[in-house]
């Protein structure tokens, strides 16, 4: 069998992202212990870093071994049980599994069904804590990666402390590349991933709780139903003062999310928001001016993932191979009701940069041409040109 050998891709689909080289390099370093001192050393800075990324105190803030899945899966199997009511948002893919994943925790899902692209508004929420109460939890996403939707979390956070509900939050493709106030905002379990806005290779999953999460956590009235994701057994592994094992955590990830964190703060969480929604604000420019629409309303649009419905008479599926093909570009498609009606392109982390949104309208416009369905060459080019002209 022959070496593999990994194509050059220009990663702009709705994940992974492009990873620095400094983060590749820091997965090489040689493997330690999982309990040497020096490794605990380094799941300590970590900690540190990502409460800063989170924007929060709590001491209870690990990154879990798994993807962004796993991340969901640890925050609802730890504080739903059997009968508790829940509310959760469903306006895409995301939404969807959440309710799955309370269902089969034996939680009762209270389902806020909306249009696909659309946001949960907070007065819909409001009104079913005070129709359903008990609530034990509100689950949202803030970023849904299958429409390009950005929810908003804030006054939903001092709803759910006015009844006493916890607030769970999934900013798996938010994390890094726009604000994620955990604690401003009243959020008391929050996830994300490590292949999305953080440019670290997949295989973590960033996680923070509150003090009162933790302490639902810790006084169930049944064991978690997931040994691997029991965050009451974790908890020790991280913990400074304990350190007791629970399972071999994936050495080179760590690595490579201490890393990456690394350059996230090099760079500044406000110059990086301001980065994402600037390369996001021109990609949409170039996209109109190509024919092509943002799904979500325009104050509603993530600055780290662009959704546009694709014209029908546009074979979506065939420019997206294209794209692939010839000029190495990966965008992604429509999931679900949304399959072959829509086009999902990430600008997240190190993929979010001017050159990469003007190389991909330039092949846009390449193929439009000579496919018939670009009539003025140039038109997205020149009007990223001035978002950027204008933005800066």
């Amino acid at each position: 069998m022959e070496d593999f050998l990994a194509p050059r891709r220009l990663l702009l689909g709705p994940g992974p992202s492009a990873v620095h080289p400094r983060v590749l390099r820091a997965m090489s370093t040689p493997l330690i212990g999982h309990l040497d001192p020096m490794f605990l050393g380094v799941m300590n800075d970590i900690q540190t870093l990502l409460r800063r990324v989170f924007a929060t105190v709590n001491p209870f803030t690990i990154a879990v071994s798994g993807t962004g899945s796993a991340g969901m899966e640890a925050a609802i199997v730890n504080v739903i049980e059997p009968g508790d009511r829940v509310i959760v948002g469903i306006n895409g893919v995301f939404g969807t599994r959440l309710a799955t994943v309370i269902e089969r925790c034996g939680g009762k899902a209270i389902r806020v069904d909306v249009l696909w692209g659309q946001v949960i508004e907070p007065d819909s929420v409001a009104a079913l804590l005070q129709q359903s109460s008990p609530v034990k939890a509100v689950v949202l996403v803030q970023a849904e990666t299958s429409t390009g939707a950005s929810q908003p979390i804030e006054p939903i956070g001092a709803m759910c402390r006015q009844h006493n509900t916890l607030l769970i939050v999934d900013a798996v493709t938010s994390l890094g590349g726009m604000p994620v106030e955990v604690d401003r905002w009243g959020i008391d379990v929050c996830y994300s991933a490590t292949q999305k806005c953080l440019s670290c290779p997949p295989g973590l999953a960033p996680l923070t709780l509150s003090n009162r999460a933790l302490s639902v956590v810790k006084t169930r009235r049944s064991p978690c139903h997931s040994w691997y994701f029991d965050l009451s057994l974790i908890a020790d592994y991280w913990a400074e003062q304990s350190r007791t094992y629970h399972h071999t955590a994936p050495i080179s990830m760590i690595y490579a999310l201490r890393e990456a964190l690394r350059l996230v703060e090099e760079e500044g969480l406000p110059a990086r928001f301001v980065r994402h929604q600037l390369n996001s604000r021109a990609l949409v420019a170039g996209l109109t001016a190509l024919g092509f629409s943002p799904l979500p309303p325009p104050d509603r649009q993530l600055p780290t993932l662009v959704c546009v419905t694709v014209p029908t008479h546009i074979d979506e599926a065939a420019v997206r191979a294209e794209l692939l093909r010839r000029f190495g570009i990966e965008i992604g498609g429509g999931l679900g009701p949304l399959k072959g009606k829509v086009w999902r392109i990430g600008l997240m982390g190190e993929s979010s940069t001017e050159a990469n949104v003007l190389t991909l309208l330039n092949a846009l416009e390449e193929i439009g041409i000579r496919s018939g369905w670009v009539s003025t060459p140039g038109a997205g080019l020149q009007a990223a040109a001035h978002t950027y002209s204008v933005g800066r």
